[in-house]
């Protein structure tokens, strides 16, 4: 198999080609068994199969016909042998939608390692891209709440 960075890449597209499909097993094939999940929230998830089981629901249900779009891999590098980073930016597109709103981008930062000869992911991070005056805008809200 191919260690390069554009291997990497790949991932990313993969998953965004799986999202598509409503397809949670295909969304995580490139995770490692022991791979963890940070939602936006804080949430933390860990195993490829209990990820793949939380997925499958969403997908059939609030996510149903969504589609991962315009995804970018801002930058891929290999920090050490058999490890490396990615960061991807996508937006969640809901059906009858032209474009994703500007409040369902993330951005994603994957940890991979090499191992059983590709790269797996070991750890996802995702982060909702938020303007300081959104954020700010939760914060008076929930000080109001």
């Amino acid at each position: 198999m191919d260690q390069s960075v554009e291997a990497m890449n790949a991932i990313p597209a993969r998953m965004c080609e799986a999202w598509g499909r409503g397809d949670a097993a295909g969304f995580y094939a490139d995770f490692a068994d022991d791979a963890e999940l940070v939602e936006f929230e804080g949430t933390v998830i860990k195993g490829r199969e209990t990820l793949i089981a939380a997925q499958q629901p969403i997908f059939d249900t609030v996510m149903k016909g969504s589609q991962l779009v315009r995804g970018e891999v801002r930058f891929a590098r290999i920090i050490a042998p058999g490890a490396g980073v990615v960061h991807h930016r996508a937006g969640i597109l809901l059906p009858g939608e032209s474009a994703p709103l500007p409040t369902r981008y993330v951005m994603q930062l994957f940890a991979v390692v090499w191992q059983n000869e590709r790269w797996q992911v070991t750890a996802l991070q995702n982060a909702r891209v938020v303007s300081l005056e959104s954020a700010m805008a939760l914060d008076s809200m929930a000080a109001a709440g």
